[in-house]
């Protein structure tokens, strides 16, 4: 049995913009997902906070240093530019793998840049 665990997430991120007319996704700047150990084409489940909606996507790499969170397509009516979300991978690992898992947390400040950053139960390392 393989139980889903929490990756990683960047925390409190602000959407920056969003584009109805493509054909879905999410793009994050390519630092940021770098620092959360995420990559392109990879899941993500969505949580705005404005709203409390949650949505599944996949990354698009953005530029690196943009601080762009953009959510594209059907994902674009989810949230709004301005709003609080955090984005969050998933793993599947063995029980045994997943008593000793720590996942990774990026926290964002309201421009998207990385504050700090650390493993679940272990010490912040400061970004800014």
């Amino acid at each position: 049995m393989k139980l889903h665990m929490l990756k990683s997430k960047i925390h409190n991120a602000i959407v920056t913009s969003g584009d109805l007319e493509y054909e879905g996704s999410i793009t994050i700047d390519k630092e940021l997902l770098d620092m959360a150990n995420m990559i392109a084409n990879e899941k993500v489940l969505v949580v705005n906070n404005n709203n409390g909606e949650r949505f599944e996507t996949y990354i698009i790499e953005g530029t690196h240093g943009l601080r762009e969170i953009q959510l594209n397509g059907a994902a674009a009516r989810c949230a709004l530019p301005g709003d609080e979300i955090i984005i969050m991978t998933f793993a599947e690992m063995e029980p045994e793998e997943a008593k000793n898992w720590k996942p990774m947390v990026l926290i964002v400040d309201r421009m998207n840049n990385p504050k700090r950053r650390h493993r679940v139960g272990e010490e912040n390392e400061y970004l800014g």
